[in-house]
């Protein structure tokens, strides 16, 4: 039945007009899966995600099952591996039924524009901590494009191949147990200081622990990861947006969106962490949303400096 969504331990198609969602998918309603699971990429080249040119979009995750493939189209989805149970059980939270755009208001015209030019955006809820925790890490204080690198390495090279007739090059992620192992001249070949690497394996031994936080409320989850001497403000807000669908969750301690939004809301491109803030107040609740919005509207402050190419130096 069209829009039921009825797991299998192994491998589920579902075949129908829509993805099978608790809510429907309609001209009022859309869902763009792009906008939607993109935050959950890491860069272009990134091993544990796809999206093919027939309009799919495969995923590579380790679960509490163990290792599983999912592929999401516009009318079926379908999982492989240990892990595969458990992905399509947790596909409406990946796809934003947990998500209410309905709750957000837009208050500026350029919010509100976005808002209407990008009406199939959903805030994913993975359910798993550690596979956003650990790229969020690696982006610490570095350029997206060395941490994406990073990233690809380390995956690739003591990951696995991603169960299933995945595409060629889906690797799933290594399990904490194998993140504490990697020695330390495989963290320099892979162009990640000692400080991330650190912080990684103590984040890893409490991976249990850590995992917990996907079902707490935004300030608890970001509190429980927090305890982990390395993990900031940045680090936790950019895994539990992931992880949690978390909507108020704002990222600070950022080099670039403050400006970017103080920018866009008032003009002002010298915005720190607190003028973000309080220009986000109106959001309350939705801040995250808002700051996406913002960051898709493509309004950023004309350059003073060169550009460090490509991406954020963060906080932690």
């Amino acid at each position: 039945m069209a829009g039921r969504f009825e797991p299998h331990p192994t491998r589920t198609t579902i075949r129908g007009g829509h993805i099978p969602l608790p809510f429907p998918v309609t001209e009022d309603a859309p869902l763009d899966l792009g906008l939607t699971l993109g935050p959950l990429r890491r860069g272009p080249a990134d091993p544990t995600f796809r999206a093919t040119p027939d309009g799919s979009i495969w995923r590579a995750s380790r679960t509490p099952d163990g290792p599983g493939t999912l592929r999401i189209d516009a009318g079926k989805a379908e999982a492989w591996g240990p892990g595969a149970g458990w992905l399509l059980e947790s596909l409406p939270g990946l796809l934003g039924a947990e998500d209410d755009p309905t709750a957000f208001v837009p208050r500026h015209k350029l919010v509100l524009a976005t808002h209407r030019r990008r009406p199939g955006l959903r805030l994913t809820r993975t359910g798993l901590v550690l596979e956003s925790l650990i790229p969020s890490i690696l982006e610490q204080k570095v350029t997206t494009h060395e941490a994406y690198g990073s990233w690809r390495v380390l995956v690739r090279k003591f990951g696995e191949p991603a169960p299933g007739p995945a595409p060629d090059g889906l690797y799933v992620m290594p399990d904490a147990r194998a993140w504490t192992r990697i020695p330390s001249w495989e963290w320099h070949r892979a162009n990640v200081d000692g400080k991330r690497s650190a912080t990684i394996v103590r984040a890893a031994r409490v991976a249990a622990r850590l995992e917990e936080a996907a079902l707490m409320d935004g300030p608890a989850a970001r509190k429980r990861l927090e305890l982990v001497p390395g993990i900031g403000p940045w680090t936790s807000a950019e895994t539990i947006q992931r992880s949690n669908g978390a909507p108020d969750e704002v990222t600070t301690g950022d080099l670039h969106l403050p400006g970017i939004v103080g920018w866009a809301l008032a003009g002002d491109r010298t915005a720190d962490d607190e003028a973000m803030l309080e220009l986000l107040a109106p959001y309350a609740g939705q801040r995250h949303r808002a700051a996406r919005l913002i960051l898709l509207s493509g309004r950023v402050p004309p350059r003073r400096a060169p550009r460090m190419t490509p991406g954020n130096i963060t906080a932690l």
